[in-house]
C-alpha cells in the first residue's frame, strides 16, 4: 500500500534530549557540538527534514541553557522535570505532549546519535500504515533507532517506560509486530556516551 502525503503529516517526531551526560562529566548531550551546531539542532532538523510534523524536543538537564544556545524555532519544547529518573520519563513526557495534536504516530530519536539523519528518518516514517504501526530502523539485521509507535500503542509504551530502558521492554515484548526498516546504507548508530566517543563528533 502506498503512503500518502496525508499519512506523512500524521507522524510526529520526538527527540529525547534531556540527559545530563553523566559519563561525559555532566555535559548535557544536547549541547555537544557537531559540525559547528549543538547535537539537539541536528536531531531536530533530521526529524523535520525526514517528514515528521510537528517535532517535539524533550529537554531536562540544563534546559534553560539549551533554550538559550540552540536555534530551536519552530519546534515544540517539552521540559521533563523528572529527567534524572532516566530516559523512560522523557519518553513518557514526549508522548504525553502529543495529546491533542492529531498525530497518528510518533517517531522517536535520540539526541546522541548524530550519524542518523533525515534519510533514515524518512525510511522509517514511510513504514507508517495505521495507528497500530510499530516500526524501527535496523542495522545489520539488528533493531535500532529511530523507532515509530502508532498512537494506539502510546499508552502501553508509556506504561512500560521506566528507568533508563525507554521503550526497550515494550519493543522486546512486541518483537513479532515490528516492521524493521534497513538503514545500514545511510546511517551510523554510534552513541555519544563517553569521553572517548567525543572523537566521533566533527
Amino acid at each position: 500500500m502506498e503512503r500518502t502525503t496525508e499519512d506523512s503529516a500524521q507522524v510526529a517526531g520526538i527527540v529525547l534530549a534531556a540527559g545530563g551526560g553523566r559519563r561525559l562529566g555532566g555535559r548535557p548531550k544536547a549541547l555537544l557540538t557537531h559540525r559547528g551546531r549543538p547535537l539537539v539542532e541536528h536531531a531536530a532538523h533530521a526529524l523535520r527534514e525526514g517528514g515528521c510534523a510537528p517535532v517535539h524536543i524533550v529537554l531536562g538537564a540544563a534546559a534553560g541553557t539549551v533554550r538559550a544556545r540552540a536555534r530551536l524555532d519552530g519546534y515544540v519544547l517539552v521540559e521533563n522535570p523528572d529527567w534524572e529518573e532516566g530516559m523512560g520519563s522523557s519518553l513518557r513526557a514526549g508522548l504525553a505532549s502529543l495529546a491533542g495534536t492529531g498525530a497518528k504516530a510518533a517517531l522517536v530519536a535520540l539526541v546522541d546519535q548524530p550519524g542518523i539523519g533525515a534519510g533514515a528518518v524518512a525510511r522509517v516514517v514511510a513504514a507508517y500504515r495505521s495507528p497500530a504501526t510499530l516500526a524501527a530502523a535496523a542495522y545489520g539485521g539488528e533493531r535500532g533507532h529511530p523507532a515509530l509507535f502508532g498512537a494506539d500503542r502510546w499508552a502501553d509504551v508509556a506504561a512500560s517506560a521506566v528507568g533508563d530502558r525507554g521503550a526497550r521492554a515494550y519493543l522486546r515484548a512486541h518483537q513479532s509486530a515490528i516492521t524493521l526498516v534497513d538503514c545500514s546504507d545511510i546511517a551510523r548508530t554510534d552513541d555519544i556516551d563517553t569521553p572517548e566517543d567525543l572523537t566521533l563528533l566533527e
